[in-house]
């Protein structure tokens, strides 16, 4: 199998000025790769304003984010599927859900010659993920793209190999819209996927599409507008063919501010407004809600503040959505709860 080169990386930021004695604090954490540009970004921001603490950050998926949250071997991790119940029973702390920016999972490609957005139905990527449609010419494609001369070429499926939060936002989608993928594959950061080729991480996934001519993938947005990949629109639940951008993607959280549990584990994947880009999330960092040291309490609870508030502008720039100003509240409330 293809595109399973690893890929490490680390993001190192000094933060804040913390404790009686200010001391430096190192805090360490890891998980999803979806939200890898905007922590990164946020690390470098805060590390201009807080010289004191040093944030360490690893993206290597979400799964090993929520094991390694759940096993108490990071200070917090980070993750675009939330916790289930079962690993919340067994997380070595209690754990908060803090939901930090909206995002998007979208259709990445590589069609030779097709310079214009390919539109896909959810019944079109159901298709092609479940290995039913097998050609870029197939009627589905060709009945929602009659101005495109898409080609009678096999299409290349590539999928997550890891445990990916990606890949949970993109199954959850398909779930809720195609009755076969939610009885035979289901949701999950891990699944079995019919066809298709793995790759490691959004940055594999990205290359590999760049490398196979014909192929169709899914990636975090960002990724795909600075890699230069082709992206499709996607048919909403109202039935309009919408591109990820801030405003589809906060459109699909509308109606969250008064609908979202206390947990903060909500999904908007193919959601009921007219506007909304149908395969958008929140993403979530993980928290202990009791941190026993004081000084990384401090560091920690300081950090997702200025997130949850000035930090939310560079969410636009980078293709992520702000959240809705009610959820944002709400979570810091959730924030001065851990203790």
């Amino acid at each position: 199998m293809r595109g399973k080169q690893l890929f490490i990386l680390s993001v190192v930021a000094t933060l804040g000025s913390v404790g009686a004695e200010n001391k430096p604090i190192s805090l360490f954490s890891a998980g999803s790769t979806f939200i890898y540009p905007i922590l990164g970004r946020w690390c470098t921001e805060y590390h201009k304003l807080h010289p004191q603490v040093q944030i360490s950050y690893e993206p290597v998926g979400s799964s090993h984010g929520i094991a390694r949250t759940v096993a108490g071997t990071v200070d917090f991790g980070a993750s675009d599927g939330p916790l289930s119940d079962l690993q919340i029973q067994h997380a070595a702390k209690k754990i908060v859900h803090v939901p930090v920016v909206l995002g998007a999972v979208v259709p990445s490609y590589n069609l030779p010659g097709i310079k214009h957005e390919v539109r896909f139905t959810p019944a079109a990527l159901a298709g092609i993920y479940l290995g039913k449609i097998t050609r870029w010419n197939d009627p589905e494609l060709v009945r929602v793209n009659p101005d495109l001369h898409l080609p009678a070429h096999g299409i290349t499926v590539i999928f997550r190999a890891d445990g990916s939060g990606t890949t949970y936002i993109w199954t959850d989608y398909l779930s809720k819209t195609s009755q076969e993928w939610s009885k035979r594959i289901g949701r999950g950061t891990s699944v079995e996927f019919p066809v298709g080729e793995g790759a490691q991480f959004n940055e594999g996934v990205r290359a590999l599409i760049k490398d196979e001519p014909y192929s169709v993938g899914y990636l975090q947005v960002t990724y795909a507008v600075e890699g230069h990949v082709q992206t499709g629109l996607v048919q909403n639940s109202v039935g309009n063919f919408v591109r990820a951008d801030s405003g589809t993607i906060t459109a699909a959280a509308a109606a969250t501010a008064t609908n979202m549990p206390d947990d903060f584990r909500d999904s908007i994947t193919n959601s009921a407004d007219e506007a909304a880009f149908p395969i958008s999330s929140f993403t979530w960092l993980l928290v202990p809600e009791h941190i026993d040291d004081p000084n990384k309490r401090e560091a920690i609870t300081a950090f997702l503040r200025w997130v949850l508030t000035d930090g939310q502008k560079f969410a636009d720039p980078l293709h992520y959505a702000q959240l809705p100003r009610d959820v944002a509240g709400r979570v810091l409330k959730a924030v001065d709860r851990i203790h």
